[in-house]
């Protein structure tokens, strides 16, 4: 199945600390990408795997009809490849996937960002009443979630790069922040996503319209 990435991948990039501005000489090379699946593969009984590993190291990709669906959802982790700076390959399928980004986001975001960082503190919590530790590098990226999210419904955009938060955020990163000041910080954070929640320009809903052309033009040229 590697061949799929191989052959068909329409859109590849670097996510993570690397995308973030926050990369240490040790960081992971986190690659994500998507791929198209042939048209003609859909018309057996055995469909094209929706998602796949590899085949290099820290490498995961999605087909094009999930991918789309994740984005739709408003899912951070599948928002991010589509804004992160650090472009590795691109078809033109990619650059009208790129082009069409802004389809995919409504108001919904308020909910997932909001989702993703609160699900990340209560982990945090969890961890420190049952062991006394604390997951430095968790807290750090429930605060950066916390941004993104707040940017996204003000701006239209995808804040990925935070370069200009580095320090503060890779102090809470080492455990330099004591707790109750990151507790302050995303507390802050979460009422500041929520103002922004309150008079967002973001539709309702995704332009699922636009969607459906992209997949329909993306299915017709891969027969």
């Amino acid at each position: 199945m590697t061949d799929l990435v191989e052959e068909h991948t329409i859109l590849a990039v670097v996510v993570g600390s690397r995308s973030y501005g926050l990369e240490g000489p040790d960081s992971d090379h986190d690659r994500r990408g998507v791929y198209a699946a042939p048209t003609r593969s859909f018309w057996r009984l055995d469909k094209p795997p929706t998602h796949l590993d590899g085949p290099a190291e820290e490498q995961f990709s999605w087909e094009v009809e999930r991918f789309c669906t994740l984005a739709a959802q408003a899912n951070p982790t599948v928002l991010e490849v589509l804004w992160s700076p650090l472009v590795v390959a691109v078809t033109p399928d990619g650059e009208q996937l790129r082009a069409a980004r802004r389809a995919f986001l409504s108001r919904r975001v308020a909910d997932t960002y909001g989702g993703y960082a609160r699900d990340q503190l209560d982990r945090v919590n969890a961890r420190r009443a049952r062991t006394g530790e604390t997951n430095h590098k968790q807290a750090m990226h429930m605060i950066r979630l916390l941004m993104a999210g707040a940017h996204v419904l003000r701006t239209g955009e995808v804040l990925v790069d935070v370069r200009h938060h580095r320090e503060r955020l890779l102090a809470v990163k080492r455990g330099e922040v004591g707790w109750d000041e990151v507790t302050a910080w995303a507390a802050a954070l979460l009422a500041d996503l929520g103002d922004a929640a309150a008079v967002t320009e973001l539709p309702e809903r995704p332009d699922r319209d636009r969607i459906d052309r992209l997949l329909y033009e993306v299915r017709e040229r891969g027969l």
